[in-house]
Parts: C-alpha cells; structure tokens; sequence
C-alpha cells in the first residue's frame, strides 16, 4: 500500500496501464493508494480504478481473472472509475477486435454501447490535448467544463443510451469524453486525468471525494 490519504482506492494491475502515474495522480488527490492484482483487495476498496493502454482484446483477456469481481464492483455502490482502455472495456464492445481479425471480444458491459474507430481524414491516433464540454451535471466532472485533458486513442466509446454521455470532446466527430452508467458510480473517462495537469488532478480529486462519500 502507498499513500496517506483519506480513502483507500485499489488500482487494478492487469498487465496493462499506467500503474505508477495514475498511483501518483490519486495520492496528489488524497488518496490511499493499493495496486493490486488480488479480487478480494479490489473487492474491499472504497473505490476502484481500471487504466489502461493498449489492445481492448487483451485487456479484456488480462482482466478475465477480475471480471466477477469488478462486475460486482459495478452492482454496488463502491465507484468504478475507467481510464483510457478501462473506460472502453466498461462497454459491451469494440470495432478493434474485429478490425484486428480477433472475432469478437465481449467488454464488461456495465456500460452498454461500442467502442468505435475513429474514421475520415483525421490522424489516428487521436493524440494530444483537447478540450471538455460537460453535457451533463455528474459528481466527477464537478467544477469542469472548456477545460483541456489529454487523449492518446484510436476508439472512442459510443453508448447505447445517449444519458451514459457526460462530456464530449471534437475530433472530426464529437465523441464521448467521459461516460457514466445509471447508477452513477460506474464512470470513465477516455483521456489520462493523471497526465492532463489541474483539470486532471480536479477531476482525480472529485473521484477520491466520491469514493470518501460512498464509504
């Protein structure tokens, strides 16, 4: 464990992510920090973290070993927050493994919808600093909005349900930025709030509060 803070957040270790900076980013937020491979750590945490870079296929076969607990995770009202690839593996789908020739690959589904790529003339990846419109009031986003964060993608998350959208961002088409499920406490955001300087640390900083709440 590392980390002083108030609630205790466990950051999933699958072999893919950032593990050390979104560590550092949630122990700037206050957080007790746990990087964890274990389902009963996870289980036990006041609040959940899923980062991710890479392969949404081999995320989710990383992740397999943890998909009932983060399923039970996201039934309860411990918050399950999704960065980058953990926010695309919240969703039901994705276009990469099919365009990739792996068949399909099913997501945690928490998040009903398709992770879709990005088409037309703009340079795939979508890489770099981009700005945040809030469509909708959500406790993660709270003090938020024409900020800038900061993407690397390929995907980007198309939900089901036009209410799992809280904020968009513009790449040649307006695509969810940071998504939620009903309950609220299920949430992801596709760019790295550990890399994208005070908007990142304000929105690591409102998770942390979430999950001192929900305790």
């Amino acid at each position: 464990m590392t980390g002083t803070g108030g609630a205790e957040i466990a950051v999933v270790d699958y072999g893919l992510g950032n593990l050390r900076s979104a560590t550092r980013g949630l122990e700037r937020a206050d957080a007790t920090v746990t990087i964890t491979a274990e389902s009963a750590e996870i289980a036990a945490a006041d609040g959940v973290v899923l980062p991710g870079v890479g392969a949404f296929s081999e995320g989710m076969e990383n992740a397999a070993p943890f998909r009932e607990t983060l399923l039970e995770v996201a039934e309860s009202d411990t918050p399950l927050f999704g960065i980058c690839l953990g926010m695309q593996m919240l969703l039901s789908t994705s276009e990469e493994a099919d365009h990739a020739g792996q068949g399909d690959v099913e997501g945690l589904g928490v998040i009903p919808g398709t992770n879709r790529r990005f088409r037309g003339d703009r340079k795939v990846p979508h890489m770099g600093w981009n700005d945040l419109a809030i469509e909708r009031e959500h406790p993660l986003v709270a003090g938020v909005d024409g900020e800038y964060a900061y993407f690397v993608h390929s995907y980007y998350a198309d939900p089901a349900e036009a209410d799992a959208v809280v904020a968009t961002t513009d790449y040649g088409v307006r695509f969810p930025s940071v998504v939620a499920d009903e309950s609220g406490t299920v949430f992801g955001t596709q760019f790295h709030p550990e890399k994208s300087g005070e908007t990142g640390l304000r929105i690591l900083r409102n998770f942390v509060e979430l999950c001192d709440a929900e305790a």
